[in-house]
């Protein structure tokens, strides 16, 4: 992917030069876009779309989370979790168990065949963004990972950020 704003295609004008905030936001529609496309393929060729993979990866390494702590973890809100989790269920991929420690908990495993699709794989979008970040110094790829983190802050603030709860703009009025 090219970052220049001014590069030209044939037949079309060049853009004019963007501002920094309309070069990011660019870049992470292009960045959108090919996640869509990837987890799409992904889920024709594996099964499981870029998500609910990003959830099996996330289950490996931390059994028996909490569909509550789970959310939380990937920044999105327990009800759209809650579909990813029914359709890896119904894939019998993942199981849900009470929490032997609070019955009202219910905890998160993978199954047998769950346990199959969690390793690294060829063609997901892990695999594209391991090689990315292996092209990068570890300067830049922290650097990027704390510009995301501020973004994702702004764009939907964690309970308990500083920025939870509070609210700008015309839907504030």
């Amino acid at each position: 992917m090219r970052s220049n704003a001014r590069e030209t295609h044939p037949g079309k004008a060049p853009l004019p030069p963007l501002s920094e905030t309309l070069e990011f936001m660019r870049l992470l529609w292009a960045i959108d876009h090919g996640l869509q496309r990837r987890s799409k393929r992904m889920a024709a060729t594996l099964g499981v779309t870029g998500p609910q993979r990003l959830v099996i990866r996330i289950l490996g390494r931390s059994p028996g989370i909490s569909a509550g702590h789970l959310a939380q973890a990937l920044h999105l809100h327990p009800s759209t979790l809650t579909g990813i989790l029914r359709r890896l269920e119904q894939k019998g991929l993942m199981t849900r168990e009470r929490d032997s420690r609070d019955l009202r908990r219910a905890v998160l495993h993978l199954s047998a065949a769950g346990r199959r699709l969690d390793v690294e794989t060829a063609g997901t979008v892990e695999s594209a963004m391991k090689a990315a970040l292996a092209k990068l110094p570890a300067r830049q790829v922290k650097a990027a990972r704390e510009a995301l983190c501020a973004l994702a802050d702004e764009i939907q603030p964690r309970p308990g950020s500083s920025r939870a709860g509070s609210r700008r703009g015309p839907a504030a009025a």
